[in-house]
This record gives structure tokens, sequence and C-alpha cells, in this order.
């Protein structure tokens, strides 16, 4: 019988897991999502093969086990378990996968205070990692630990900070346990959810210039290792990245924005029809969800009316993986759209001549002139959300084609 390789866990609807352990050879690998009176038998089975074990049962399997590895049983969590003779064998990849983040996103631990977010599994490994690395002082802060969220005054001072707590997840994204504004010292933050790409506090640290990382990295160099564990042999480092850009291009939302006609509509369905994806137009959803024409609910509603309206489509469509969203061409004027558009995206502006812009049944494009003095207010915006401008000058698909190049090789960056 075919031998049973897979993650275990509760609830596992929107985990990576399989593309990655397929990309590293293991077409077999599935989700297993078990309740706790499960998960007793499930080890019994003797087809098992090899397992990745997560959230919430790291520490709950290790009774199971015949063998813990001498760095699992001091972490004092597992997640990768291999069947060697019908005796389980305990591993903690996830201490290799973190360290392996910390190290590529250029964040030094090195001789400095890192308070770490959450105590479960992945805190343990958090922990383990920092000492690794050198931290000076390693303070665990949570609801139920002895040192709480009410003691955050007293850790302002801290140079890292990572989050190992789910709080921020897909689907409750942009939330965070705490405001960076707090820190006065940090110099790196690491937050282990990779569901979306760029978590609140991700996205807060790059903006002000400090070195951050999701956990996407740190999920696939952990899946390297326990491949290696599951095939008793090395794998090389460099097939980690070669997988961390592949699922970051696969997974990524391309975003579509800039001035009304510019061809945002029609670059994105070339776009979405090239690499087999769904279109997202911010406006159609807008027009389902009210029944109503852009027209006709900016004729009752008013603009405010209809911003209102188009920042709630934009967070609902931002949440999405592996899709291409085109925005109205105002949406860069709520800063509130920034983030629910960048978490998952890579933000790209077409740039046309103004005498080529389309004005039919678009409210705000009135004429020339005022489509003139449009750009010259929103340029800033535009410029504060994109990542890249393209021009759209000559044919759509020659603009989609330029767009696809770039998110290719560039798909995985802030």
């Amino acid at each position: 019988m075919e031998k049973i390789y897979g993650l275990i866990g509760e609830k596992l609807g929107h985990s990576f897991s399989v593309p990655i352990h397929a990309m590293l050879g293991r077409k077999e690998y599935r989700l297993y999502e078990l309740r706790r009176e499960e998960l007793a038998g499930f080890l019994a089975n003797p087809e098992l093969g090899g397992l990745n074990v997560t959230i919430p049962y790291k520490r709950e399997v290790m009774p199971y086990c015949a063998q813990i590895a001498p760095e699992a049983q001091q972490i004092g969590s597992v997640n990768t378990i291999v069947n060697r003779e019908g005796k389980l064998w305990a591993y903690n990849t996830d201490l290799y996968g973190f360290v392996y983040m910390v190290q590529s996103a250029g964040i030094s631990m090195q001789g400095k205070k890192v308070l770490i977010l959450g105590n479960g599994g992945t805190s343990l490994t958090a922990q383990a990692a920092a000492k690794k690395l050198g931290a000076r002082e390693v303070v665990v802060m949570s609801r139920r630990a002895a040192v709480t969220y009410a003691d955050l005054p007293k850790h302002t001072d801290s140079e890292i900070l990572v989050n190992t707590t789910p709080v921020g997840m897909y689907p409750n994204n942009l939330q965070a346990v705490v405001e960076l504004d707090a820190f006065t010292n940090l110099s790196g933050v690491v937050d282990v959810i990779f569901n979306p790409a760029r978590t609140k506090l991700v996205l807060e640290a790059a903006a002000r210039g400090i070195p951050a990382t999701g956990g996407l990295k740190m999920l696939v160099a952990q899946a390297k290792q326990a491949e290696e564990y599951f095939y008793g042999r090395a794998i090389d480092d460099a097939r980690i990245e070669e997988i961390y850009r592949t699922l970051s291009c696969d997974t990524g939302n391309i975003v579509l924005t800039g001035m009304p006609g510019s061809g945002k509509t029609s670059v994105g369905r070339a776009l979405a029809k090239m690499m087999g994806r769904e279109a997202i137009d911010i406006d159609d959803e807008i027009a389902q969800a009210a029944g109503r024409s852009i027209p006709e609910i900016f004729q009752s509603e008013g603009e405010a009316g209809f911003r209102a309206r188009e920042s709630a489509a934009i967070r609902e469509a931002g949440k999405g993986t592996g899709k291409v969203i085109m925005t109205g061409g105002g949406a860069v004027l709520r800063e509130e759209n920034y983030a629910p558009l960048k978490q998952n995206g890579r933000i790209y502006q077409l740039s046309r001549d103004i005498e080529l812009l389309a004005m039919g049944g678009r409210p705000l494009s009135t004429g020339r002139e005022a489509l003139y003095a449009m750009q010259e207010q929103r340029a800033p915006f535009y410029a504060r959300f994109r990542d890249v401008c393209v021009e759209n000058d000559t044919t759509v698909e020659e603009a989609a084609q330029k767009i696809l190049r770039e998110f290719c090789e560039n798909g995985g960056k802030l």
C-alpha cells in the first residue's frame, strides 16, 4: 500500500504545504484535519510514512513517539514525524526554518533583546532560535504567560519583535496583538504567519524601514529539512529559494492602479487569461453588491458613499491569493486601501498619455482639463501605492507582458 505522507492539524484549509512538498518531489503529500480524539488512532496507522504537525498538536504528539531528537526534546515541540519500522521518530524542523528565515531577511538577534508574542509550540521554537542566534534577552509575552500584554510598557525597548500568535492570519487579516508605535528601538520584525504574505506588523515595519519577514520562507525551509528526514538524504538549500520564488509568484496578487481610462480592465483581463487566474474588477464588485451602476451610486450616495463601498470591496478582494485585481482610478485616495492591496500583492500603476484616456461612463472624467487636474492631484497618491510604474502606450498585450515579466522576477518582494 502507498505510504501516508502529509500534514496533520486541526484547521488546514489554507495551508501551502501540499504544493511545497510536491515541488520537493513528494506528490502523495496530503492534508489531514484531525480532532483530538482522532489523533491516537491516526498515529497508530502502520501505513504512516512521514508527517508534519501543526497547530494545535506540536506538543500533543510527543507521547506517541518512541524516539524524540534531542533538539526537539529540548524545545519541547515536534513538527516532523517519521515512521521507521513501526516506531515513530520525532524532530523539530521549525528551528531550522526559523533560523533560515531570520538570517535570510538580514535580521540579527546577536546581543539583542527579543520580545516573542505567544506561548504555543511555535513560540518554543522561536525562543530556542533566539538563544541559538545569540539574543541577549528573550521575553515571552502572552495572555497566560508570566509576562502579559498589560506589561508591554516595560518592554518597549525590545530590539526584535517576533509574532508566533495566529492574530492577523487569514481570514482575520490586518489585525495585530501590538502596535509598532509603542516600540522605540526596533531593528527587526518577524511574523511566522504566511497567509497573508505581509501581515500588519510586517507592513508597518516595512513602512518604517525596519527589516521584516513573514513566515513563508520558514515554511519552505522547514519542509525541506522534513523531506530530508523522509527521504534519508540531503537536499540542496538552493531549493528553498527556488520554491519560495515559485510559491510567491503563484500565490501573490497582481494589483493594477492608474488613472480612469488607463487600461486597467483590459490589461488585467489579458493578464488573467495569460496566467489562468481569476480577474477581480473592484468597480464590478461594487456595482454587483449595490445592485446599481457606478454612475448611479455616485448620483445617489455621492463620492464619499462610493469610496466607502470601494474600500469594503478592496478589503475583501485583497485577502485572496493568486488573483489579478483591477482597482478604480481613485482607490489610491484612501490610505486605508493600501494595506489590503499590498498584503498579498505587487502593485502596478498603468500610465498613459492624458489625450489617450477613455472617458465614457466615468463620473469624474468630465473632460480633458478635468483629467489633467485629476492627474496632478493624484500623482503623489499613485506614487505612494505603486511598486512599479508601467507605460501602457502600445498594445494591451504588450503592457500585460511587461507586468508578467516583472512580476515573475520580483513577485515576492516588499
